[in-house]
């Protein structure tokens, strides 16, 4: 089986539709807030170097230490990444280990170990087991990166703390769900699990785009 198609605007919104047909609470969410957006990222280095500076922060922290690195280089790719020390990372805002899981990444990409336009062509489990394997990327890194920048249908970024506080104030829960419970409970939503996230990111943000 090869990959998915990805989601467009037209298939996000069928999808909708699907889920708001038997989950009452993400139809609430849509009724008040609308359809969510795709909220795409372009595929390649830079988001999957981003997703690694979102990881354990707030969003905010993130974006401004990659900002101060494409103010810093002419381009985010992994040879002008390589060719910053560490203090000038430091400068940016990386954190020694996230330094370490970018300089990893980069040289992966430079030398072809991990062919991030293959991914395109993979089903789900092998391009999150491809990218898995990477030091410093794990499932919520590498499922956000299918769900967002390839646009994959149906999976779950697990560990994603706004999901989890999301679902535990639609379904009135005393206590947010742990990982492994919400991952059992994105089942429910399958072949849309990535649509449900974006409701659920949708209705934590207030309807933010």
């Amino acid at each position: 089986m090869g990959a998915p198609r990805p989601l467009d605007e037209s298939a996000l919104a069928e999808a909708v539709d699907a889920l708001i047909a038997f989950d009452r609470d993400l139809a609430a969410v849509v009724s008040r807030l609308g359809v969510p957006p795709l909220w795409p990222r372009e595929p390649g280095f830079p988001t999957l170097l981003l997703l690694i500076l979102e990881q354990q922060v707030s969003l905010a922290s993130a974006r401004a230490a990659y900002d101060k690195l494409e103010s810093t280089v002419a381009e985010v790719t992994p040879e002008l990444l390589l060719g910053l020390s560490d203090s000038e990372l430091r400068r940016v805002g990386f954190s020694r280990q996230k330094a370490r899981y970018g300089r990893l990444l980069a040289a992966a990409v430079r030398d072809g170990s991990l062919d991030l336009e293959s991914l395109d062509l993979l089903p789900d489990d092998e391009a999150a087991r491809l990218l898995t394997a990477q030091i410093g990327i794990g499932p919520w890194t590498a499922n956000t990166y299918l769900l967002m920048a390839l646009r994959r249908p149906d999976v779950w970024p697990d560990g994603d703390i706004a999901l989890h506080a999301a679902y535990r104030d639609l379904r009135r829960l005393p206590v947010r769900p742990t990982t492994a419970e919400m991952v059992d409970r994105a089942e429910n939503w399958r072949p849309w699990r990535s649509v449900a996230a974006r409701i659920l990111w949708h209705h934590y943000l207030g309807g933010a785009g």
